[in-house]
C-alpha cells in the first residue's frame, strides 16, 4: 500500500505498520487484522476495555473480544468501530476499516487488491493499425487512431463504472450502518422494543404493551402471562369484534420501593388474564383486548401510563389502578376526566371511590373498587377486640420509602383513632410512635418494642399502621423486648395477609404474640363449603391453573395473597358492565360511557366473582363484604 494510505489506516500508529484493511479478503482474515492491529499498537485487553468505556462507545470487556474474535463469523461494525477507535485509528482510516468491513460482508472483498507484478506493456494484436514501440511503450500510427480512441474510451467508461459501483455499496454500507444506529438506539430507549407507548426510564421499563412487545419487557416474573396475553390478545383481534381493558399498576419493583408488594403483582396480573380469557371463552360479546400498564416502582411514570392508555384502539375501561398512594389517586382523576370507567382491585384506603372523599378535590366519576376499605376492615377487629380494657400503643407511617403519601396507612391511623370500638383505649397518655421508611425503618423497631415494656401498664395491644414488609421486623423485635413474656396483640389492616403465617415470632411459647387483621376469608374459606358461593372461587382456581396457550400459572401463586382473586374479580366486574351495556345497545360495541353508566347500575349479586357475589354501590364500593378476622397463631 502507497505511505498515505497507511498513515491513514494506522494514523498516530507507534509501533510499526498495522494491517491494511482494504486488503483483508474474508472474515477470518479480518478478524486476524484486529488482533494484529491491538498487538502491533502495544494494547492490552484491559486497555481496550477502559478506552471503550471511556469513549461512551459499545463497551468491550474481555471476555466479549475473545468470544467475538475467536467466533467463525464477521464481527458487527459497533464492535469494530469501537475496538480500531480505541487502537487510534481515526479519520480516514475508520472509514477504510469500515469499506473493508461492509466489503467482507456483502463477499466483495478485497476492496483494493494486490497490484499484478510489473512488465512491459505489449501491443494488442487486433487488426486496423501498425504499433510503433516509443519511450517505453506502445502507440499506435494513425490507420489506428479511431479504434484506439475507442478502446480508450472504453477503458474510462469500465473505471468510471467500477468506481460507482464501489462508491455506491460503500454509501449503502454507510446508510446501512447509520440506520441499525438509529434503530438500536430506538430500541433502548423504547425497551428494546418499537413501541413509543414503552419508555426505558432509570433502568425500568414502563408504559403499555399488549404482549407482542416481547415477554420480558417488565422482567422475568411476568414473562409467562406475558407470552400467554400475546397469544390471547392476537386471537381476540383476529375474530374483530373487540374492546380494549387497560391494566393500571405498578409491575416492577426496584430502589426504595422495591418490595414494598412483596412482588405480588405476578399474581395480579395472572388472576387478571385469568378473567379475560374465561370472559373470551363464552360466547359473550364483543371480546376483551387486555393491555397491560406499568407505573413502575412507587407509581413515579404514572403520568406516561394514563397517557399510553388513553392512546389505547377501544379502551373501553381501566382495571387496578395501584396502591393506596397519592399516584393512583392523581391517575384516577386523570382517567376520570377523559370519562374512562375504573375498577380498583387492591386499593383500601378510605375515601378512594366516585366520592373522591380520599382528598379535597371533589368526586372521582366513574371510578368503583370491589377491594374492602380499611373503615370496614377496623370496625370488624374493633368488635373482636371490643372486650378490654386494655392498654394500647400506636405505631405508624405515613410515606412511602421515596417520601410519597402513604394513604393506606393515613387511612389506617385516622380508623384507629376514630373507630368508637378502637379509639376507646387510645388517650393523652398513650404511646405514639411514628416512624419514616426512607431512614432506618427495621433499625428503629427495637427501639420503639423496648419501648412498649411500663412495668405492670405495659402495652398489651399495638395498633399497627404501617406496611408489612416492616411487620415482620417488629414482630420479630417484639420477641425480644425486655418484656417478652407478657402477652401481646398486635392490630393492623389487610395487607398483613400477604406475610407468612409460620413466622417464628408468631409461634414463640416464651414470647406469646398475636396478629389480628381483617380481610376476605382465607383461601380455604373461600373453598370451604360453608360458603355459599364456594363453587365461584373453585372455579376460579380451576381456571388459574389450566392450560393458557401452553402456559400454566402456580397455584402457589394463591396462597397467602389475594391479589390475583381480587385482580380477577375486578376484571369480572368491568365485562360483566360492558357485556350488559352490549345488551342494552343491542349488540352494537359499547363506549367508554356505556360501560360507565352499566358499572353504577350493578345491583346487589349481579357479579358473579370469586370472592362472592357483589354489586356497586351509589358510592362505587362494593356490597356484600365479606369481612373476616384472621388471628395468628389461630386459637386453640
Amino acid at each position: 500500500m502507497t505511505e498515505q494510505t497507511q498513515d491513514a489506516a494506522g494514523a498516530g500508529d507507534a509501533g510499526g505498520q498495522v494491517p491494511d484493511p482494504l486488503r483483508i479478503a474474508d472474515q477470518r482474515e479480518f478478524r486476524q487484522a484486529l488482533k494484529e492491529l491491538r498487538e502491533r499498537r502495544g494494547i492490552t485487553l484491559k486497555q481496550l476495555e477502559v478506552e471503550t468505556d471511556r469513549q461512551g462507545s459499545k463497551r468491550l470487556t474481555s471476555p466479549t473480544v475473545s468470544t467475538t474474535l475467536k467466533a467463525d463469523d464477521l464481527p458487527d461494525w459497533d464492535f469494530v468501530a469501537a475496538y480500531v477507535t480505541a487502537c487510534g485509528v481515526t479519520g480516514e482510516g475508520l472509514q477504510q476499516w469500515e469499506r473493508a468491513w461492509a466489503a467482507v460482508r456483502k463477499g466483495t472483498a478485497p476492496v483494493e487488491p494486490d497490484a499484478a507484478p510489473s512488465a512491459p506493456p505489449v501491443p494488442p494484436s487486433e487488426p486496423g493499425g501498425r504499433w510503433r514501440q516509443r519511450a517505453g511503450g506502445w502507440v499506435r500510427t494513425r490507420r489506428g487512431l479511431v479504434a484506439c480512441g475507442a478502446a480508450a474510451t472504453a477503458m474510462v467508461l469500465a473505471a468510471a463504472i467500477g468506481g460507482w459501483q464501489i462508491h455506491t455499496r460503500h454509501v449503502q454500507a454507510q446508510r446501512d450502518h447509520d440506520k441499525r444506529v438509529q434503530d438500536e438506539a430506538f430500541e433502548r430507549k423504547h425497551c428494546g422494543s418499537r413501541n413509543t407507548s414503552l419508555m426505558t426510564h432509570a433502568g425500568e421499563c414502563t408504559g403499555v404493551t399488549d404482549g407482542q412487545d416481547g415477554a420480558g419487557v417488565f422482567g422475568s416474573g411476568l414473562e409467562p402471562v406475558l407470552t400467554a396475553l400475546d397469544a390471547e390478545n392476537r386471537q381476540t383481534v383476529k375474530d374483530g369484534n373487540y374492546v380494549t381493558i387497560g391494566f393500571l399498576a405498578p409491575l416492577t419493583s426496584q430502589g426504595k420501593q422495591k418490595d414494598l408488594t412483596l412482588d405480588q403483582f405476578v399474581g395480579e396480573i395472572e388472576g387478571a388474564y385469568t378473567a379475560v380469557e374465561r370472559a373470551n371463552e363464552s360466547d359473550s360479546h364483543p371480546k376483551i383486548r387486555l393491555v397491560l400498564a406499568n407505573m413502575g416502582s412507587g407509581e413515579e411514570r404514572w403520568e406516561h401510563a394514563v397517557e399510553g392508555l388513553k392512546a389505547e384502539k377501544g379502551l373501553v375501561a381501566v382495571v387496578g389502578m395501584g396502591l393506596s398512594q397519592q399516584q393512583s389517586v392523581d391517575a384516577a382523576r386523570a382517567l376520570s376526566k377523559a370519562g374512562i370507567p375504573m375498577v380498583a382491585d387492591l386499593i383500601t384506603a378510605d375515601g378512594f371511590d366516585s366520592t373522591g372523599a380520599i382528598d379535597p378535590r371533589g368526586p372521582i366519576n366513574g371510578l368503583v373498587r370491589i377491594a374492602m376499605p380499611n373503615r370496614d376492615q377496623l370496625t370488624a377487629l374493633g368488635r373482636k377486640l371490643d372486650t378490654g380494657p386494655h392498654t394500647v400503643a400506636l405505631i405508624g407511617s405515613d410515606v412511602t420509602p421515596t417520601g410519597g403519601s402513604d394513604l393506606y396507612t393515613k387511612s389506617l391511623d385516622h380508623g384507629f383513632r376514630t373507630i368508637p370500638s378502637l379509639s376507646k383505649y387510645l388517650d393523652d397518655d398513650s404511646p405514639d410512635f411514628p416512624f419514616s421508611p426512607q431512614g432506618g425503618a427495621d433499625a428503629a423497631m427495637p427501639s420503639i418494642s423496648q419501648n412498649l415494656c411500663r412495668g405492670a401498664d405495659s402495652i398489651d395491644v399495638v395498633y399497627y399502621a404501617a406496611r408489612a414488609k416492616y411487620l415482620p421486623t417488629f414482630l420479630e423485635a417484639l420477641r425480644h423486648r425486655s418484656c417478652y413474656k407478657k402477652p401481646i396483640t398486635v392490630v393492623t389492616g389487610s395487607d398483613a395477609a400477604a406475610l407468612d403465617p409460620g413466622m417464628k415470632a408468631l409461634h414463640d411459647p416464651e414470647a406469646p404474640i398475636t396478629l389480628m387483621y381483617a380481610s376476605f376469608p382465607s383461601p380455604a374459606g373461600l373453598a370451604a363449603a360453608a360458603n355459599r358461593d364456594h363453587g365461584l372461587y373453585t372455579g376460579f382456581v380451576q381456571a388459574f391453573v389450566s392450560d393458557h396457550h401452553g402456559l400454566r400459572f402456580p397455584a402457589d401463586h394463591l396462597k397467602g395473597s389475594y391479589w390475583p382473586v381480587l385482580a380477577h374479580d375486578a376484571v369480572l366486574t368491568a365485562t360483566t358492565a360492558i357485556h350488559t351495556a352490549t345488551a342494552n345497545t343491542k349488540g352494537l360495541t359499547p363506549n367508554r360511557y356505556d360501560v360507565t353508566n352499566q358499572l353504577y347500575t350493578l345491583g346487589n349479586e349481579a357479579v358473579p366473582a370469586a370472592t362472592g357475589r357483589l354489586g356497586i354501590n351509589r358510592h362505587g364500593n362494593r356490597t356484600n363484604l365479606p369481612v373476616t378476622v384472621h388471628t395468628v397463631p389461630t386459637p386453640n
